[in-house]
This record gives structure tokens, C-alpha cells and sequence, in this order.
């Protein structure tokens, strides 16, 4: 199962980033083979719709889960639609997530 944990930076000891739209970068877990990679997030300088195109970025890229700090209302109604699991949680690192979720 592919998980995204919103990051402010590209490595693990990165602290958690809040944002779900507008986050730094993506850090997607697959559970199934304990790997984990990141993405640059392109869309979190746009004025507008940032939230909803990382939510069809998200069905794109086959993701489960996504554990971030805050999504927005349109976001979440495109994740819901296609049962992506939204978790909400506090500010820590990367990798105490991760750890977390194993």
C-alpha cells in the first residue's frame, strides 16, 4: 500500500509539513516493499487549486493513504470519491511517521 506523508524537505529527518496542497515535497511509502521516495510538489506556488491538483495527483499515483496536517474542502471531497484515507496528524519527522505506520 502506497502512503504519501506531506514533507518540508526531501529526506526522512524532515519535519512533517502541515499542508496538504501546498506542501514542499511528497514522501510516498510503499508498505509492501518498505521503500520510500519523494516528489517535489509543482504545485505549491500556484494562486489557486493547489489542493485539488495534488488530490488528482494523488489518484494518479495510486496512493492509499495520505497523512498531512490540513486538507482543504475540495481536496477532500476528491479523495473521498476515490477512498483515499486522509489522517490527520500532529507535527513530528518524516521518519517517526513512518515508523508510526509500519
Amino acid at each position: 500500500m502506497i502512503t504519501v506523508i506531506t514533507s518540508t524537505a526531501d529526506n526522512i529527518s524532515a519535519p512533517f509539513d502541515k499542508r496538504f496542497g501546498r506542501a514542499e515535497w511528497f514522501c510516498f511509502y510503499d508498505s509492501e516493499k518498505d521503500m520510500v521516495s519523494f516528489q517535489k510538489n509543482e504545485f505549491s506556488n500556484v494562486s489557486n487549486g493547489a489542493g485539488v491538483r495534488v488530490a488528482e495527483l494523488m489518484v494518479e499515483k495510486g496512493v492509499k493513504k495520505i497523512i498531512s496536517g490540513d486538507f482543504g474542502p475540495k481536496a477532500k471531497e476528491i479523495l473521498k470519491k476515490f477512498s483515499i484515507q486522509m489522517v490527520v496528524a500532529d507535527k513530528k519527522r518524516v521518519e517517526e511517521i513512518i515508523e508510526l505506520i509500519k
